[in-house]
Order: structure tokens, then sequence, then C-alpha cells
């Protein structure tokens, strides 16, 4: 199993599919959870989710750049989360643009207790300072408010509407790698691994 990154609460790993697809399946066979992710989110059976998740890993394992779909996991009692991910956004054909975006999606439970922002924040960092991305863009349905508040807590600027993406209106957020240095003052982030810390450019190799 690999640690991608943590924060004071989460840890942020690959996902293990014969461990980790029972919760998965309840996380994203819930309504209010996919509500703005669509029906092609959610999937019939424990299996499919399994399935679902060792082709997302077969994907970042194509893909090799660092890039990708992680599970958040609680620290305190190592319960799943969510999801949080960095990837390129699909044009209206699907097909992967140059623009890379972050989104979250977490179980109910989880909903209100800032790990949005906990996790946004550590995956821009890792964006920024680790895959040298000149910017990143979250992208939002216009009804989805509890995500507008995690951009705007994320400190991402409105840009516009656009349907450039998904092939639906969305609201283009978006923050630069240099707001982002200079208000971290260029930090590298770091992570500990088996009780060493260790440089999170090591890990992007790791999947």
């Amino acid at each position: 199993m690999t640690n991608l990154l943590q924060t004071e609460r989460l840890i942020i790993r690959n996902w293990i599919p014969e461990r980790d697809a029972e919760q998965a399946f309840v996380i994203y066979n819930d309504p209010e959870v996919t509500h703005f992710l669509g029906k092609a989110s959610r999937v019939a059976s424990i299996e499919l989710q399994r399935q679902r998740l060792i082709e997302g890993i077969e994907q970042m394992h194509q893909r090799n750049n660092g890039t990708g779909s992680w599970v958040i996991v609680e620290k305190e009692t190592t319960t799943i989360v969510g999801t949080i991910l960095l990837l390129q956004l699909p044009d209206k054909d699907g097909l992967p643009t140059l623009d890379y975006e972050v989104g979250w999606h977490l179980r109910r439970a989880s909903w209100g207790k800032g790990y949005a922002t906990e996790a946004g924040q550590v995956m821009l960092n890792y964006g920024f300072s680790i895959l040298d991305l000149p910017v990143i863009y979250p992208v939002v349905k216009p009804e989805n408010h509890a995500s507008i508040r995690v951009t705007e807590r994320l400190g991402m600027k409105p840009v516009e509407r656009t349907n450039k993406y998904y092939d639906i209106e969305l609201l283009l957020f978006q923050l630069d790698a240099l707001e982002e240095w200079r208000e971290n003052k260029g930090a590298v982030l770091e992570q500990r691994v088996g009780g060493q810390k260790s440089g999170v450019q090591r890990l992007i190799h790791e999947y």
C-alpha cells in the first residue's frame, strides 16, 4: 500500500480494490453523493465497483504522469471518507485536454467536517510543487453550492461558465501556481512513509 500524501486528519493513498470496494460501493451508491456526478458514477454491485477501481488503477499506470484518483482515509478511524482526484479535464468528446482539474467526492456522513478543503489543499500543493502544473481548475455544476464553497475556501478564483468540458455547462474556477507558491513560500510537500520522512516526488512512480 502506498500513501501518496497526508494531512493532520487524513491519509491520501492508492485504492486497494479487494479491500476498498465495499466502502466505495456504499459511497457511490448513495444518490445524495452522486446527485451532481450523474448516473454513470453508480454501479449495481460491489463486484462491479471493484472492477471499476481496478480499471482506474490501470488507467493511472497507463498515464504514468502523476495524476489520478485516490482514496481519502480518516486517520482516527481508518474509514474511507471519499475520493480526491487530479486529472486532465475531458473535452466535449471525452478526450483529455491540457487543462488539469482537482475534484473531490465525499460520503454523506463526512460532509461538513472540512475534509474536502483539507484534501483539496494538499492535492493542489502536490500538483504545483511535484507535477509543476502552472494552473489547476475545478469545474462545478452551478447548483452545487457546497463544492463552490470549497473552491472559495481553497482560494480559487471564479473564471466563467463554460461548456468546454464534459459537454455540460459548468462553473470554472482556477488557482495559479505563482499565487499558491507565494502563499506557501514555495514549500515542497513531504510525508512520512513507514516512519521515515520522504519526498513525494519518489512516490509518483509507485502506483
